[in-house]
């Protein structure tokens, strides 16, 4: 119920009959099992939520008595169909919601009854097993139209027929059906600005001049071509995705238009202008056979001047990962001065260049991880490379170093990844460089760095020395915290987040007692024998000590401020005992303390694994008797030999009483001589 008073508005959920609920002019019956439409809701409902249930009709009187309704949902129901008169009473209905029904089996009758509303804007049509004509007769007289999704239906061909009166059609959804040929099927939607067919099965886009449109995804598709019209006119086009196609070249985009985001991940792309062998195909034409209808028509197009007339001086983002990249042609880049986001990872890169012309001064991020790189250039000049790089991605390549003074050019670097890299971090100033390295001192903006992977031998030199560190990670070094672990101390004021997972790390080798900024900690896959005593007095909020050779932890963990800070800790992949758990307890009663793996932690008692949440009676009184004070055990079994001697003592002394005091008085009563 609703209830205003002034300006503001109270409102509160009531129930209302036919078991829906109302708030304010919505009428939610969702999930009620109903049959039909309620008739004795509140005549002033203007919108009506009837998902999930199971109508199967929408009778002519099933609406007369909400003449203001503009927005119906039929969502997940059973309908099959919608009787001709049945919006007669609801003219100003703008928003109609039949996804999920059986609209196939009365097509033409529901039709009729769509006709009646000259003020629909936004159709959903989804899931109803149409086919292209029914679709067609389904929208036929819908001119008013703004939105149309006939997603998840049996389209498979598409025509002028089919959209011809939707005028005023801004967003199309056609993704997941069977579509695979188009023919000229949008050219009457002048005003379509939004345009999905993502997973369908289209071949190629040839031709491609819908001038108007904003947004074009054809993902998921079998596309190994994309040809935009040749043409001089502006395209409004701001994002195309043609990721996971087929896609043999880079497309061939309109020469003016306003693309800033261009997705080609997970496509068969390359740039055949030199090959890894040296060859070139500069100069190599591709010749294209369009058949439409009895007439055939041959394109000759040069790809690289093809690809220098596209426009892509707006690009912002360009994400060609998982392709089959060697290289770039000359000048690609010097093409795309607004380019902010580069993402060429997973491709087969074993070279990448940079020079004056290819700036790439608005860049803030570039990943290359996952190539075969093994040589990165940087053409020192007066200009500045990357001024604005913050992120860049190296991981996964077979660089051995870095140019030297890459980061002075770099000045606003904030992550950088070289893990899985067999890189060498440089020594201190003065020392020797007997092989490549990377030198990120005095870097100041950087603040994440991975290493992980990397076969380093020693951080002895201080390596991070200028730099304000918060994440870094050295996981799988085995060899990493051997030599002298001086590093740390350059980043005791800023390191937050630290991972030495699988770094061979033992109870005494490394002191965290001074990083006092940490608050996550990774020391997972290592040989902790017994729980690093440093770590008591941090304040972290998460630690990972899984896969170690942990026998318990320290009794008091839940006291000290370690146990009050953590809010999650990981434990499992231990060989705890048994009987020494009064740590988990303990554990168990801390507010706010999470144990994500708690149903994977076990302890072992003999050759059992067990649960430390359910041990068996058996295992618990075994362990009283193990973890019992000897002291007291051993005078406890003592007690009973010593009572049983006491009393031997006493009845032999009772019965012998007589004997022993004349023994006693004769021989004592025997007179001396003085």
């Amino acid at each position: 119920l609703a209830v205003g008073w002034g300006s503001g508005v109270v409102t509160a959920w009531a129930p209302s009959p036919g078991g829906c609920e109302l708030v304010q002019s919505t009428m939610d019956c969702t999930g009620r099992w109903l049959s039909s439409v309620p008739g004795n809701l509140r005549g002033d409902t203007e919108e009506l939520l009837l998902d999930d249930n199971t109508i199967q009709v929408l009778s002519n009187a099933s609406l007369l008595l909400y003449p203001q309704l503009w927005h119906l949902s039929l969502t997940r129901n059973r309908l099959e169909l919608i009787e001709p008169g049945a919006f007669l009473s609801s003219q100003g209905l703008q928003v109609l919601s039949l996804t999920d029904n059986l609209l196939f089996t009365n097509y033409s009758l529901t039709a009729a009854a769509l006709s009646a509303l000259p003020a629909l804007r936004t159709l959903d049509l989804a899931g109803n097993h149409l086919t292209e004509d029914m679709v067609s007769v389904l929208v036929w007289n819908l001119s008013s139209l703004e939105s149309l999704s006939v997603a998840r239906n049996i389209i498979m061909r598409l025509d002028s027929s089919i959209f011809t009166n939707l005028t005023q059609l801004l967003e199309l959804n056609l993704e997941k059906n069977y579509i695979f040929e188009i023919d000229k099927a949008f050219e009457g939607l002048q005003r379509l600005q939004r345009l999905n067919i993502a997973y369908n099965y289209l071949p190629c886009l040839v031709g491609f001049g819908l001038t108007q449109l904003r947004v074009l995804n054809v993902s998921n598709n079998v596309i190994e071509w994309f040809l935009a019209l040749e043409s001089d006119d502006l395209f409004e086009l701001e994002v195309l995705d043609l990721s996971h196609n087929r896609l043999l070249f880079f497309p061939v985009l309109p020469r003016q238009s306003k693309l800033h985001s261009l997705l080609l991940q997970d496509n068969r792309m390359s740039f055949y202008q030199r090959l890894p062998n040296g060859t070139s195909l500069a100069n190599v034409t591709v010749q294209f056979l369009i058949i439409d209808g009895n007439t055939t028509n041959i394109t000759t197009v040069r790809l690289w001047d093809e690809l220098c007339h596209s426009n892509l001086s707006s690009l912002r983002l360009l994400d060609m990962s998982q392709n089959q990249v060697w290289g770039l042609p000359e000048d690609f880049l010097a093409q795309t001065p607004s380019l902010t986001y580069l993402k060429l990872n997973q491709n087969c890169l074993e070279a990448f260049h940079l020079s004056e012309e290819d700036t790439l001064a608005m860049l803030t991020e570039l990943d290359l991880s996952q190539n075969q790189l093994v040589e990165l250039g940087v053409e020192v000049g007066v200009r500045d490379i990357l001024p604005n790089l913050q992120l860049f991605n190296l991981s996964t390549n077979r660089l051995r170093a870095l140019p030297p003074g890459i980061f002075t050019h770099t000045r606003k670097i904030t992550t950088l990844d070289l893990s899985r890299n067999r890189v060498d971090l440089c020594p201190q100033p003065g020392e020797a460089k007997s092989l490549p390295c990377v030198d990120v001192r005095g870097v100041e903006t950087l603040t994440h760095l991975s290493l992980a992977g990397c076969g380093l031998r020693g951080l002895g030199s201080r390596p991070f020395q200028g730099t304000s560190l918060m994440h870094l990670d050295l996981s799988d070094n085995c060899q990493a915290l051997s030599g002298d672990l001086g590093w740390l101390q350059d980043l005791v004021l800023t390191l937050q987040v630290l991972s030495l997972r699988n770094t061979s790390l033992s109870s005494t080798t490394v002191d965290f007692s001074a990083l006092n900024s940490l608050v996550q900690l990774d020391l997972s896959g290592n040989s902790l024998a017994t729980f690093p005593t440093s770590l008591g007095a941090l304040k972290l909020r998460s630690l990972d000590l899984r896969d170690n050779c942990l026998r318990a932890l320290p009794p008091d963990v839940a006291q000290v401020p370690l146990g009050r800070s953590l809010r999650e800790l990981y434990l499992s992949q231990n060989p705890y005992n048994c009987c020494t758990l009064g740590w988990w307890d303990a554990l168990q009663r801390v507010e706010g303390l999470r144990v994500p793996d708690r149903r994977e932690v076990t302890c072992s008692h003999g050759s059992r694994v067990l649960s430390p949440s359910a041990l068996p009676e058996p295992v618990l009184q075994s362990c009283r008797w193990q973890t019992a004070d000897l002291a007291l055990l051993y005078l406890v079994l003592a007690l009973p030999t010593c009572l049983t001697l006491l009393v031997a003592f006493v009845v032999v002394f009772l019965m012998l009483k007589e004997k022993l005091l004349k023994m006693v008085k004769t021989r004592c009563g025997v007179s001396s001589p003085y």
